[in-house]
C-alpha cells in the first residue's frame, strides 16, 4: 500500500507558447519550469522516496533532475514510456488556439473516451488511460514488494496521464476526467490499498510535509488501512 506521488513536469517552452507538445523532441523546461523543478526538490525534502519513475520526455527528466541531484541514493529515474505523454498524432506541435477550432476538440472535451487523435501516430485517450493505469499499478506493487507497504514513490509525468490515473482511482468514467486539473510542477498523491485507492492530494503546489509516512497503529492490518475515516481524515 505505498503512496504514489504523481508530479506533473514543470512549465515547458510549449506550455508558455500555447503549443501542444506531445512527443515533440526538444521541448525543455522554460525559466519558470526550471525554478519549479528546483522548488519541487525543496518541497519534497522531508518526504522519503523509495523510487523515482519518469516519462522519457525531456521536460519530465529535467523536472526530476534537481531532486535526484539532492538524493544521490536514488540513483537515476526509471524511464517508462507508459507514463509518457499521450500520442496526439497530427495534432502534435500545433497551437492550442488553432486546435480548439477542430471538430475533434469537442469530442476531447465532452466525450474523451471516444477521442482518437488523427494520423498514423495518433493514440486514443482510452488507450492512453489503460497503459498509464497499468503502469502505475505495476510499479506500485513492485515498490510494495521491495520497500514495504509504507513506502513513498514518485512518477513524473504529464497532465492527461495524471488526470487519467486520478479518474481511475476515484472510479470515474474517462468521460469525466476533464473535470480534473493538474498544474505544472504540482503533486497529486494516491495511496492504493487492497480495498480502494485514496486520493490524498490533487494538484498540490504547496507544503508536502504531511505526506511523510506515519507509524501505523499497533495491530493494524491491511483491511484497517483500507478503511476510510468516518467524518473525514483528522490530519493527525
Amino acid at each position: 500500500m505505498p503512496t504514489l506521488l504523481l508530479v506533473r513536469h514543470g512549465r515547458s517552452t510549449a506550455n508558455s507558447s500555447g503549443v501542444l507538445a506531445g512527443w515533440s523532441p526538444g521541448v525543455d523546461l522554460d525559466d519558470e519550469g526550471r525554478a519549479q523543478a528546483a522548488a519541487l526538490a525543496a518541497r519534497l525534502a522531508g518526504v522519503p522516496l523509495a523510487r523515482v519513475v519518469s516519462s522519457p520526455l525531456d521536460r519530465c527528466r529535467q523536472t526530476v533532475q534537481p531532486l535526484l541531484a539532492a538524493r544521490p541514493e536514488l540513483g537515476t529515474a526509471d524511464l517508462d514510456e507508459r507514463v509518457g505523454e499521450c500520442r496526439y498524432g497530427d495534432w502534435t506541435g500545433r497551437p492550442l488556439a488553432e486546435l480548439a477550432k477542430e471538430p475533434l476538440w469537442r469530442t476531447v472535451q465532452d466525450h474523451p473516451s471516444a477521442a482518437v487523435f488523427p494520423g498514423p501516430e495518433g493514440e486514443s485517450l482510452a488507450a492512453m488511460s489503460r497503459r498509464a493505469v497499468e503502469a502505475v499499478r505495476e510499479w506500485d506493487a513492485r515498490v510494495a514488494e521491495e520497500h514495504g507497504p509504507d513506502a513513498v514513490w514518485l512518477a513524473c509525468t504529464h497532465g492527461d496521464i495524471i488526470k487519467a490515473v486520478v479518474a481511475d482511482a476515484l472510479g470515474l468514467h474517462l468521460d469525466l476526467f476533464q473535470r480534473i486539473s493538474a498544474d505544472p510542477a504540482s503533486v497529486t498523491a494516491v495511496r492504493y490499498t487492497p480495498l480502494r485507492p485514496f486520493l490524498l492530494r490533487l494538484g498540490d503546489t504547496g507544503d508536502l510535509s504531511s505526506l511523510v509516512p506515519r507509524t501505523p497503529a499497533p495491530g493494524g492490518d491491511a483491511a484497517e488501512r483500507s478503511d476510510a475515516v468516518v467524518g473525514g481524515a483528522t490530519g493527525a
